[in-house]
């Protein structure tokens, strides 16, 4: 997810009219009966290869001494003394450190730390497997290894992206074919049921059951968001968009961009699953507004959304689209892109509450619901 923005955010030109406020809504039915039954993400396929897996713990606030014995494992041949790490502080999830020994990063290995308690946000397991088979369809780096609270992988060449290089009609058809070409793929032979949903009510339920008593003024009642997120599943749920593998988290510092080989690859696989493909689409439409200093009058503009969702359909399908496809899939996009601001708001909430890393999760909320009503 990107910084938390400081801006409001305008609604969107396919604002959901509201409806009048009405009694409660057990909208989570059949989400709650799959989470009392243990329901966890469809699995995706047996792993091509087993990854090694290695009992240590890396500490948060000290990764060096954890991440140069995981290096002893992985490198053995590497002198500790020659070993040089950068740290990257872009992440307000988890904890990031690259360790090599060539200054041009030839052969790097990322060491990532999981942040405190994202297992509430986060099926590990579910990211391995997403992890394996986006690298067998060459869409991701080598993964390494995992330890008890991260994981190791290749790093990958390249310039990660702002906010104003995804709006680069050069760049942004790039990272138009990049997602057409993840959302054709296929673990298994019958699409499973999307994540987001599912993934909506665990998360509203921690924030119901852990976070609500010290919620601020600024944060809707409990039943409000209920409310609203019934709301938006009766509502977008008849749009017929189509489920396919999603990225899911797809902001502009998860975006590589090669220059030398002229392609985009997407990074950091935690919430990717299958869910809806006007999702993926409308999530990363938002990230058009930037990550420090956000501005939502960057959002993309009819002209250019039209023009890179056109990208997008002739890509997947490997032929001309009409404009009726192309305004279609417009439509849907601009819809569940307010699923997303609700999504990441329930996120934030999480956050605030549990991480311990230094940011300021709450400073999102007054613009992230608001793009929901």
């Amino acid at each position: 997810m990107a910084a938390p923005p400081s801006a409001p955010v305008p609604r969107s030109p396919f604002y959901l009219r509201r409806p009048a406020p009405g009694p409660q809504c057990s909208w989570g039915m059949e989400e709650r009966a799959a989470a009392g039954a243990g329901c966890r993400e469809p699995p995706g396929p047996l792993r091509a290869a087993a990854v090694p897996c290695f009992g240590i713990c890396v500490h948060q606030d000290d990764i060096l001494p954890g991440a140069l014995r995981l290096i002893q494992e992985l490198r053995p041949h590497w002198k500790p003394e020659q070993v040089q790490t950068k740290r990257f502080t872009d992440g307000i999830t988890n904890k990031l450190v690259a360790c090599y020994v060539e200054e041009d990063m030839r052969d790097c290995v990322l060491v990532r730390v999981y942040g405190e308690r994202t297992e509430l946000l986060v099926d590990r397991e579910n990211e391995v497997r997403n992890f394996q088979l986006l690298r067998a369809h060459d869409c991701a780096p080598k993964l390494y290894c995992t330890f008890q609270n991260g994981l190791c992988y290749e790093y990958m060449r390249g310039m990660a992206l702002g906010p104003e290089h995804i709006r680069e009609p050069r760049l942004f058809r790039l990272i138009a074919l990049e997602m057409a070409k993840i959302h054709t793929i296929h673990a298994n032979g019958s699409l499973p049921k999307p994540t987001l949903w599912h993934k909506m009510h665990s998360y509203f339920t921690l924030v119901k059951n852990e976070i609500s008593p010290s919620l601020s003024t600024d944060v809707p009642k409990i039943e409000v968001l209920e409310r609203e997120l019934a709301w938006l599943k009766e509502h977008l749920s008849q749009l017929d968009s189509p489920v396919v593998f999603c990225h899911n988290d797809l902001l502009c510092k998860n975006i590589i961009y090669d220059s030398t080989k002229g392609h985009v690859r997407f990074i950091d696989y935690e919430y990717a699953g299958y869910n809806y493909q006007a999702f993926d689409i409308g999530n990363h439409f938002n990230e058009f507004a930037g990550v420090n200093e956000v501005d939502y009058c960057q959002y993309p503009v009819r002209e250019t959304q039209l023009q890179w969702l056109r990208y997008y359909l002739q890509a997947q399908k490997g032929m001309a689209v009409t404009s009726r496809e192309v305004e279609r899939l417009y439509v849907q996009v601009n819809k569940f892109a307010l699923a997303s601001h609700f999504f990441w708001a329930l996120w934030a909430l999480i956050q605030n509450q549990f991480s311990t890393i230094d940011f300021d999760f709450l400073s999102s909320l007054p613009c992230l619901l608001a793009g929901t009503r």
